[in-house]
């Protein structure tokens, strides 16, 4: 099928939801906006050390992951990141593994959103068309 891009905004959540009590401005709520791999065969989402940094967020705990070459590598796990992609959001800890140079959206993320890939044209759609409802309580 080929390599499928995506790009999403991620936020800091926690900077996020300071910003919508009025705690902060909207220019100290960090986000970035970043083109992703998407990959299906990966569980969560892996963002780069380097994107980490620019979001502030700490780690908070960690876990051990294969690597596609077979390898057990240590990898840290973040607090909360927001994941945006058109009309539709996600939340969820981002893994940090070490010497990642992409950002790999990938299976819980996508299907959070309703996500799917669309193989004759590599990009992603809604599984169950571009409307979105959403329950407000």
């Amino acid at each position: 099928m080929g390599t499928v891009y995506a790009e999403i905004t991620l936020k800091n959540a926690f900077d996020d939801g300071k910003f919508r009590e009025g705690l902060i401005g909207e220019q100290d709520a960090r986000s970035v906006t970043v083109t992703a791999v998407v990959d299906t065969g990966a569980m969560t989402l892996v963002i780069t050390e380097e994107l980490r940094q620019k979001l502030g967020l700490r780690i908070v705990g960690e876990k051990f992951a294969k690597t596609t070459n077979g390898q057990r590598v240590s990898c840290g796990i973040t607090e909360a990141v927001e994941i945006y992609w058109k009309n539709r959001n996600t939340t969820l800890q981002a893994v940090i593994i070490p010497g990642a140079e992409a950002v790999i959206l990938s299976t819980i993320p996508l299907d959070d959103m309703d996500l799917v890939v669309k193989p004759d044209t590599r990009e992603l759609v809604g599984a169950h068309g571009d409307i979105v409802e959403v329950l407000v309580l």
